[in-house]
């Protein structure tokens, strides 16, 4: 079980002191039987006239920051060390009641997923729809198992990723025609893709462990998204549509959400004229924690 250590460091600069109103983080990962919280720390310059944490409706750890000083810089480093216990490799046996697609999911369970199936955004003309039922058998039923991998993988090998530092998450249908976007228009897309084939998904947030030299993953030195789809008797299965990635090897989680716009690991506002916002640093590391001992020590 790899002990690693996240380093996240935001800092926002100005042209002038401004004063600064609420801020929410959500950059604090999320426990859970395949990921272990061992240590975390936050800390935020100018310190915080208070700081308080709360669940969110998703049961996100969320820390709330409210300033009383002025500064023409905001700096926010959080540090988290983790015990990331890689889940065996998914699999159903057709006795599972979602080993072949079209499945129904238990009345008990419909009324709690039945928001993660429902589509948020609009696809009038049908193309997004078009595109999810290509991954179907002609003769049904599919292996559930092959619809999820095929679509994690072909938006992998048919879009071209590319980074885009704007705020917000383009539409589904932008991704669809052109081609591209970046892990959370990814992760958006095979959500709304899922949704019409009435499975359960929602948006994950979290970090992305990079292999030791660097190679083969997308989405390395700054917050990840990707997916997770609910199965009967499986439960919530991790899908990372940028790096072809099926299960938790790798990620790690932070935050899920119905809307990729409620889990934006940090959001807030200055109070100052428009002109006064210079810009903005990240800086997002992810190594083994004993390298993250040797280079403190260093």
């Amino acid at each position: 079980m790899p002990l690693l250590t996240i380093h996240h460091k935001t800092v926002y600069r100005y042209a002038r002191p401004v004063a600064f109103g609420e801020h929410r983080l959500m950059l604090r990962p999320r426990d859970g039987h395949d990921l272990r919280v061992l240590d975390s720390a936050l800390l935020i310059d100018p310190a915080p006239m208070s700081l308080r944490w709360i669940h969110d409706v998703f049961g996100n750890s969320v820390a709330i920051a409210t300033f009383d000083e002025r500064a023409d810089t905001l700096s926010f480093v959080s540090t988290a060390t983790v015990e990331l216990n890689t889940a065996e490799a998914f699999a159903l046996t057709p006795d599972d009641p979602a080993y072949f697609y079209p499945f129904l999911y238990d009345d008990e369970e419909y009324p709690d997923v039945q928001q993660f199936v429902t589509p948020q955004y609009g696809d009038p003309n049908g193309e997004l729809s078009a595109w999810a039922r290509r991954f179907l058998d002609a003769e049904a039923p599919t292996p559930t198992f092959k619809i999820l991998s095929g679509i994690t993988h072909a938006i992998r090998e048919e879009f071209s990723y590319r980074k885009r530092h704007e705020r917000g998450t383009q539409h589904p249908l932008d991704t669809l025609q052109t081609r591209s976007g970046t892990c959370r228009d990814y992760a958006l897309f095979m959500i709304e893709a899922l949704r019409r084939l009435g499975m359960a998904a929602r948006f994950v947030s979290g970090y992305l462990a990079m292999p030791s030299d660097g190679a083969g993953y997308l989405g390395g030195g700054s917050t990840h998204a990707w997916v997770q789809a609910y199965l009967p008797s499986a439960g919530w299965i991790e899908f990372d549509p940028t790096n072809g990635i099926v299960g938790t090897r790798d990620l790690i989680r932070v935050a899920v959400a119905r809307d990729p716009r409620q889990a934006i690991p940090l959001h807030g506002v200055y109070l100052g004229a428009a002109d006064a916002f210079v810009g903005m640093d990240v800086d997002i590391d992810v190594v083994s924690a004993s390298q993250s001992a040797n280079r403190e020590m260093a």
